[in-house]
């Protein structure tokens, strides 16, 4: 899908064993910068790099042209077919420190985080160029014309990024901006909210190019923010509704609150009990007593 004449959004469907016999359909987007050469942003799952390569050529380009792989965090869905366009274009590969331990070492992150399916879903460990941080600009080309700002958005992993290419109004914000009613994924859900506030300060969003949802255009954009952050705190509520003052089971928390926000029973999983963990972590850092 073309987006302005230099970005193009890809939409990679993958499914993510849950149990035998049981998958959970998902999606995933990728976007290409097209320009003297072309940046591609995220990755896909493993695998993905045919469908990546096919839709460079068919919009006349070769893949050869890839010279920088973005990654805005290390999940599997990001950073899957990552090792296999660098081995076979010789592209840069970018992200933010706290990402590198994961994307470098995948055997790590799966240790850390496990993931239903997760050596399906990840090609192999990949080494970084560069590390991105809150400040920098990447210049595409060294044109200016495709200059890229990035944005240190965490909450939904630590060194998670959002770009924000300000002459086109686009913004590329990963997995920051959590869609109402599909599954919420973060780690820390004070600053997932800091980091949505944030983008919805930016003036001048055209296009909100998110990992997780259809392209948003102009009001539309900063109103899916706005639903995002009514979402973490509905999520939130929940969640500290089911605990109480308590700490229960992690499963059981999991299982109630997902029926509490109309979830589906599937989505009951170590990853989402992570999800949920991280609320009860937010009560109890405004209200310590309640941790001991």
């Amino acid at each position: 899908m073309q987006i302005t004449p230099a970005i193009h959004a890809l939409r990679h469907p993958f499914q993510v064993p849950v149990a035998p016999g049981i998958a959970l359909d998902r999606f995933v987007y990728s976007y290409l910068i097209a320009g003297e050469t072309i940046t591609l942003i995220d990755t896909g799952v493993a695998g993905c790099k045919t469908r990546i390569f096919d839709y460079i050529r068919s919009i006349g380009r070769d893949p050869a042209e890839i010279s920088l792989v973005i990654l805005t965090h290390s999940h599997p869905d990001h950073i899957g077919a990552a090792r296999a366009i660098r081995e076979e274009t010789g592209c840069s590969v970018a992200a933010h420190p706290a990402e590198r331990a994961w994307i470098e070492d995948v055997e790590l992150q799966n240790r850390e985080r496990p993931v239903p399916g997760f050596a399906t879903l990840v090609g192999g460990p990949v080494p970084i160029d560069y590390e991105l941080d809150r400040g920098d600009t990447i210049d595409i080309d060294g044109s200016r014309e495709y200059e890229l700002q990035v944005l240190h958005t965490p909450g939904h992993s630590a060194g998670s990024i959002s770009l924000y290419l300000e002459n086109e109004g686009a913004l590329f914000s990963g997995d920051v901006i959590p869609v109402t009613g599909d599954l919420p994924v973060y780690d820390d859900v004070t600053e997932s909210g800091e980091s949505i506030r944030l983008l919805r300060s930016l003036r001048g969003i055209r296009v909100l190019l998110s990992a997780w949802d259809e392209p948003r255009y102009g009001d539309a954009a900063y109103g899916q923010m706005d639903l995002a952050l009514d979402y973490l705190r509905k999520i939130h509520a929940a969640v500290i509704a089911v605990a109480g003052d308590g700490n229960p089971d992690p499963t059981e928390l999991t299982r109630k609150t997902v029926a509490l926000l109309g979830l589906p029973p599937q989505a009951v999983n170590p990853l989402l009990a992570r999800t949920f963990a991280a609320n009860l972590k937010a009560r109890d850092k405004d209200h310590p007593s309640r941790s001991t």
